[in-house]
């Protein structure tokens, strides 16, 4: 049977780490919030949402949750819709597996507003069967069901599927739901580079690796 893929798209498909890095502490600096050498790698797991919670509820910043959301969005919007890279070889792979009947999905704590235009203008938005961000289940990548209910729409199982992403929290809970896993290199994430390989079935640097995992049809 035919292996379907599911990929993360910050950090995975695109180049946007920095911007969302970049986007998350200009916020605190204007708010004259105070933080540790450590803040990028305690935020870069949780996307838009568990960052907001986090600065609200650990960090105390004093702004409203759908007000703080909403600068978020406003700060990054103009990346995604102008600027931000695909990964290298990441258009010319997707197109590769495409053309062979692959089904492509992405799953991404990103929103639409960002994650829709981006893919747009990088023209990979008709190369996937669906598009969703979690805010589409209404839970985040740290659930399991989620990869469960996110087999049952691409119409296959959990054991049918290779998750891709470059967050280990994530690709370990994709694992713990059932589902093949692939790291994926990013700066972001480099001080996890290890823990990822032991986590996951695979593990690549360049998108050009995923041609030859010998994981695209299964026995």
């Amino acid at each position: 049977m035919k292996i379907s893929y599911l990929f993360d798209f910050d950090g995975t498909l695109v180049d946007s780490m920095p911007t969302f890095c970049s986007c998350m502490l200009r916020i605190l600096d204007e708010n004259n919030i105070g933080y540790g050498e450590d803040i990028i790698k305690i935020i870069t797991p949780l996307g838009l949402n568990g960052t907001a919670e986090y600065f609200i509820n650990t960090m105390r910043l004093q702004m409203p949750k759908e007000q703080l959301m909403l600068l978020m969005q406003e700060y990054m919007l103009d990346a995604y819709e102008h600027t931000i890279p695909a990964k290298s070889n990441v258009i010319s792979v997707l197109k590769v597996l495409k053309e062979k009947g692959a089904s492509l999905n992405i799953l991404t704590a990103s929103p639409h507003i960002t994650l829709d235009a981006c893919l747009k203008r990088l023209g990979l938005w008709e190369l996937f069967d669906n598009v969703w961000s979690c805010d589409d289940f209404n839970t985040t990548k740290a659930d399991p069901k989620i990869y469960v209910r996110a087999a049952e729409k691409m119409n296959t199982t959990v054991e049918d599927v290779l998750f891709l992403d470059d967050n280990l929290n994530a690709d370990l809970t994709a694992k713990s739901a059932g589902m093949m896993v692939c790291g994926v290199y990013d700066q972001s994430s480099a001080d996890y580079v290890d823990q990822m390989k032991a986590a996951a079935d695979f593990y690549i640097y360049d998108f050009e690796e995923l041609l030859h995992l010998g994981i695209n049809e299964k026995a």
